[in-house]
């Protein structure tokens, strides 16, 4: 292909250009982007994410101009060439594991070390002893060792218990034999498997004497330090191309009786006695617990920011696209609408823009809540713990902050995924044809997203934890054990009044629209817990109910949290009245867009009227998205998300989107640099093929 001609590249798009509409746009607000950032992260974190910006895109591995256009081997190999260079500027510059996180998010794709520098790690610092630590974790934190977290199975992924893979206790010897037994006790979806770790932090079921232990992780090298090549008896290698994820080597592993150390067992919490053969039992399990709450609780917090790329490029483009014109628009308007004017687009982009904020601040409350719990997860089991057991239900009345927190986290965690999930897909059709393109910066990122949704436990089985929890709660609330937590003070508020009634006001009132979700959580657990102990239905006959119940009181907690936050003087007595007046005005949009999609559930509830859920519907919505509109482009702005990071022609802050999405389709593109035979009879493909791919060297 020639070069561009220069009579092409003189050529600017029709009408205002993009620059000037968002220039228009931010200055019909008046809210203060800097300050509303430094809410959101705090100035340390900008500043801190600003400098690692700088240093990424100092570096050419970095350089993002042809990742769209790369295959599945090409986007391995750029991904691990970051990755390598990533893990030397990691000691080059002393980052400690917040820098780490922020240069993640800025290059926003996964790399092959994730998974060692995320669950290998986590999990030799939790689960090892002082012996254990020298000999797995010290090599693995200078990067001798590259390991991963090989749990999930063919077979079986939610079903923790059901792993097949067997670890098996060799008295004679002191030794374990690692074993596959069937096609689906293969490891499947381990991240940093597939060609690239050395060693695995392996799940297994404990057999010692032939009798069952449960599931424990042991450490496996399974590749040759030096050649890289599998060791005897170990099969290992990658599960091939995903819908996204596809920089990951995800991979599968098999063992075929495979003898380990002693040591290999992690014992900081269990572990097999050399001199008697047997099993050790952990002193506190609610450890082990605390840091799956701790991942869940993470997830939560980063699904606000997950969401806001989507619209922070959806809105920036509505501002920027122009389709057809307003037909009720005075005569002397003329020219097409921003379509960003459209209620019908405003109606699809708004409510997430609010959305964003409420799960930010959710977020963070889910961290305040699991800090604060840190001292009793290292406490001894209480008699009310002790009860528990592991099936899908607990009967034993009682209520505790723990039990609060994972029951929280796994309804959180549901929710705040399939929101962004859900949400990002929306961003990208309201984007219109443009948003199909990979230059839109949204698919991909979709794509890659989208297993958030089912790891660290699916999205659909952990509403029963929340449920089996909300039950336990509701029994004691009905056995008149005084509230010791927010959800046994609402179950009790409720249990009170149930035959008086609500009365809430929630188009005027914002405290009461709070209470309206609290009532609404309150009655589907009481509803829930009648079919369960009154009518003596069946578990798995409950299950759509439980996930209604799950969602309703996420959903509360996610109301309750943005009200609060506002609330909070502390939280934002630096920004100026406008800012926080806006603020208020998107936990309105939330809360009512909310209650009347979930209508029915809060018609049947009796927590408001037919007439209040068609004046939130037909009047509140409908104003407040009027109301947000002029501030759409400032707010988006506050989330402080470099260009570099969106990888974005729609997304762009200076606003020339078709200008960009010209020259990457022009004049990045390879295609454009091959020479195609067409014509069926000839077996030439290519006349010529001049494309330079950039590939991953350091």
């Amino acid at each position: 292909m020639s070069q561009i001609p220069h009579w092409v590249r003189s050529l600017k798009p029709s009408g205002p250009q993009g620059s000037e509409l968002l220039a228009s746009e931010r200055n019909s607000s008046k809210i203060d982007v800097a300050q509303l950032s430094k809410v959101l992260f705090t100035k340390e974190v900008l500043e801190r994410k600003r400098k690692i910006l700088a240093i990424l895109q100092s570096e050419k591995i970095f350089d993002r101009s042809q990742d769209c256009f790369n295959g599945r081997i090409d986007k391995f190999e750029v991904a691990l060439g970051r990755a390598k260079r990533l893990a030397q500027i990691f000691q080059e510059q002393n980052w400690d594991d917040v820098d780490r996180r922020f240069a993640n998010d800025l290059i926003s794709e996964p790399l092959p070390y994730a998974l060692h520098e995320s669950m290998y790690l986590v999990t030799l610092r939790n689960q090892t002893t002082p012996e254990q630590q020298e000999k797995y974790l010290k090599p693995a934190e200078s990067y001798a060792n590259i390991g991963c977290y090989a749990q999930t199975e063919l077979g079986h992924g939610s079903n923790v218990r059901g792993l097949e893979t067997t670890a098996v206790w060799n008295p004679e010897d002191k030794t374990f034999t690692l074993h596959s037994p069937h096609l689906t006790s293969a490891k499947w979806w381990i991240g940093t498997l597939g060609r690239t770790a050395n060693h695995a932090a392996v799940m297994a079921q404990l057999i010692i004497g032939g009798k069952p232990y449960g599931p424990h992780p042991f450490i496996v090298q399974i590749r040759d330090l030096k050649t890289h090549e599998l060791l005897p008896n170990i099969y290992a290698g990658d599960i091939g191309p995903k819908f996204g994820y596809n920089t990951m080597d995800n991979g599968f592993l098999l063992f075929n009786h495979v003898k380990i150390p002693h040591i290999a067992m992690l014992a900081r919490y269990s572990s097999v006695d050399l001199k008697t053969n047997q099993y050790v039992r952990p002193a506190s399990p609610t450890l082990v617990y605390g840091t799956l709450t701790w991942v869940r609780s993470t997830i939560v917090m980063q699904s606000g920011s997950v969401l806001a790329r989507g619209v922070t490029i959806a809105t920036r483009y509505a501002a920027v696209r122009r389709q057809f014109q307003d037909r009720d628009a005075p005569p002397h308007v003329r020219g097409e609408n921003p379509v960003i004017n459209y209620t019908m687009v405003q109606i699809r982009l708004l409510p997430l823009l609010a959305t964003c904020f409420a799960l930010h601040f959710t977020g963070k409350g889910m961290m305040q809540l699991y800090e604060a719990n840190q001292k009793k997860m290292s406490q001894s089991r209480t008699p009310d713990q002790a009860k528990r057991h592991s099936g899908p239900e607990e009967t034993v009345p009682g209520s505790d902050l723990l039990a609060d927190l994972h029951a929280t986290s796994c309804g959180l965690k549901s929710l705040s995924s399939h929101t962004a999930a859900e949400g990002l897909e929306v961003c990208r059709r309201a984007c219109g044809g443009h948003g199909y393109s990979s230059f839109a910066g949204i698919g991909q990122w979709y794509a890659d997203y989208l297993p958030t949704a089912t790891w660290e436990g699916d999205n659909y089985m952990l509403t029963q934890q929340v449920a089996r929890y909300m039950l336990k709660s509701a029994r004691s609330v009905l056995r008149g054990v005084e509230p010791t937590n927010d959800t046994t003070n609402i179950l009790t508020y409720y249990h009170k009044r149930a035959d008086v009634g609500a009365a809430f006001d929630i188009i005027g009132r914002d405290e009461d629209l709070v209470a309206a979700f609290a009532w609404r959580s309150a009655y589907l657990t009481f509803e829930a817990l009648r079919h369960r102990d009154e009518q003596k239905k069946s578990w798995n006959s409950l299950l759509v109910a439980f996930y209604r119940l799950s969602r309703a009181h996420s959903q509360y907690i996610v109301v309750k949290n943005f009200y609060e936050t506002l609330q909070h003087q502390q939280q934002t007595a630096e920004l100026d009245p406008e800012t926080q007046g806006v603020l208020y005005k998107l936990f309105r949009l939330y809360a009512l867009h909310t209650l009347e999609s979930e209508a029915s559930e809060f018609f049947t509830s009796a927590a408001c009227t037919v007439r209040q859920i068609q004046l939130a519907r037909t009047t509140a919505v409908m104003k407040l998205l009027e109301e947000v509109r002029p501030h759409a482009i400032r707010l988006v702005d506050s989330w402080d998300f470099p260009d570099y990071q969106l990888d974005s022609s729609l997304g762009r802050f200076d606003g020339n989107v078709y200008e960009d999405m010209f020259y990457r389709a022009a004049e990045l593109n390879p295609l454009n640099r091959i020479t195609v035979d067409p014509y069926p009879h000839n077996a030439t493909i290519f006349k010529s093929n001049e494309a330079n791919q950039v590939k991953g060297k350091l």
